[in-house]
């Protein structure tokens, strides 16, 4: 497995990590055994990190993760735990703390359930706009100086903000969603995180599935598939985005890989400190997605394939209206 190390201050970590979401429910339920084999599976390849957050399946996902990661060294694989985001029964949204003391209650309730002494990243997942981001970043400041956290890391916000966060302590890492059909990052977040000497952890690699290869436009999502409230997924932008994946699949039958594969290399190739996320649930799409790590792109290929998904091509925003203004960055 080859390694990255996230920024100048972050851990050396695997070219490729694990997002656990869809293991909690976020695309329909998913089968528990095959999760727990899929973890097992992915540190058995020397994935190292894995990514989870609190609210996942409101603590299903640190409890199932707790029992995937029993008995193995805990120096062995790097936790990055997202926390802040609130919801009530039935998994209404509730908005987002960033307060000082609401960071330290998160991170004990998270330390518990995973069954650990430390998360090696600690991030809130969104900025609460209420909370200066210099206080929410100060709290886990803290926590790392009390031995509970070893480094910090953000998600979702903008180049400002980072810069605001990195100057109370140095950020290992920003998680923002980055793929072929997601490049907002690319004018601002970059180059600072370049500046900076910060790591990127890009989730959304496969745009949810979307770019996989694997989706048609008459897929059924299954009960509580949250794709079935995005822009990107619905009749009319659908199609239009598929005819994107057709173009793209060109390309990797060319190269000899998968689309998935292909896409997955896009982003791994944008920079060294770049480390994608992917999110398998089972171990099937686990094993497509390993050998991306073994698909190097020329110049040619990355000209082919900006041919075939040119910036700004996708149709429909990234996530329903009402939590764009949530974001970041745009699409």
């Amino acid at each position: 497995m080859r390694t990255r190390t996230l920024g100048s201050t972050g851990p050396k970590v695997s070219a490729l990590g694990l997002g656990a979401m869809s293991m909690s429910g976020a695309y329909g339920e998913a089968d528990r055994t095959e999760s727990i084999a899929t973890v097992h599976a992915a540190l058995d390849a020397g994935v190292t990190l894995i990514d989870t957050g609190d609210f996942y399946g409101m603590g299903h996902n640190e409890l199932l993760l707790a029992e995937a990661l029993r008995g193995r060294d805990r120096d062995s694989y790097v936790l990055s735990v997202k926390f802040g985001m609130l919801a009530g029964p039935g998994a209404t949204p509730g908005g987002v703390d960033g307060r000082p003391a609401a960071v330290k209650n998160f991170l004990a309730h998270s330390l518990t359930r995973l069954g650990t002494d430390h998360i090696d990243i600690y991030r809130p997942a969104r900025r609460d706009p209420d909370v200066p981001i210099e206080e929410t970043v100060g709290a886990i400041k803290e926590l790392i100086d009390a031995g509970h956290v070893r480094h910090l890391g953000l998600s979702e916000v903008d180049a400002a903000t980072v810069r605001r966060a990195h100057a109370v302590h140095p950020v290992a890492d920003l998680q923002i969603e980055y793929s072929m059909i997601s490049r907002a990052v690319e004018a601002e977040i970059l180059p600072t995180l370049s500046e900076l000497g910060i790591g990127l952890t890009a989730y959304g690699v496969l745009g949810r599935g979307l770019i996989s290869g694997h989706w048609s436009p008459d897929r059924a999502g299954l009960p509580g598939d949250h794709r079935a409230l995005s822009p990107r997924f619905a009749a009319g932008n659908v199609e239009h985005n598929l005819a994107l994946v057709e173009a793209l699949r060109r390309v990797a039958e060319a190269k000899g890989c998968t689309v998935a594969q292909l896409v997955i290399a896009w982003v791994a190739a944008q920079g060294e400190t770049i480390v994608p996320l992917v999110g398998a649930r089972t171990r099937e799409r686990l094993a497509e997605a390993l050998p991306a790590l073994d698909v190097t792109l020329t110049e040619d290929d990355l000209a082919e394939i900006e041919k075939a998904v040119p910036q700004g091509s996708a149709r429909g925003d990234r996530y329903p209206a009402a939590f764009m203004s949530g974001l970041g960055v745009g699409n």
